[in-house]
């Protein structure tokens, strides 16, 4: 696999863009083989008014309509923070090769804290799982926009 490191920077480069938003700093990118960046995404929840706009659905649509389909095998998602239930079944949905996520959701994680979807054997399409790719930095970025909310 291809370093995971600068793959997750492109991704808090979209997070911190998220900063401008009333949205959770949360960056997505998907990758094709070929290493080319075909999706991005911060999460729009807040300013679309779409509780299914997170990070990581955004780049997905965006990857996908660039592929011109919906089957993203061989892909990479690169997120900064672990996917939630819903995005993990999207993640298995669009075959997905690889995930590479930084900090961990110890409340709302779908792939390894509190649950374990993309990795679960009953899933019909397992998917790669690198976590923890520059973790502080991501969890820092979280920290700074929840210490302004609470």
């Amino acid at each position: 696999m291809v370093d995971p490191v600068p793959l997750m920077r492109e991704a808090i480069v979209i997070a911190r863009e998220a900063l401008l938003t009333s949205d959770v700093p949360i960056g997505a990118v998907v990758f094709d083989p070929t290493g080319v960046v075909v999706g991005r995404g911060n999460n729009l929840r807040e300013f679309d008014n779409d509780p299914t706009a997170h990070a990581e659905i955004v780049a997905l649509r965006e990857a996908a309509l660039a592929a011109k389909s919906w089957r993203l095998d061989n892909h990479t998602l690169v997120v900064t923070l672990e996917p939630c239930a819903m995005c993990a079944g999207a993640i298995a949905q669009s075959r997905i090769e690889r995930v590479v996520f930084g900090a961990w959701d110890e409340k709302a994680g779908a792939v390894g804290s509190v649950w374990d979807i993309l990795r679960d054997p009953r899933v019909p399409y397992q998917v790669e799982v690198v976590a923890g790719v520059l973790e502080d930095e991501c969890s820092e970025l979280l920290r700074e926009f929840f210490k302004g909310k609470r």
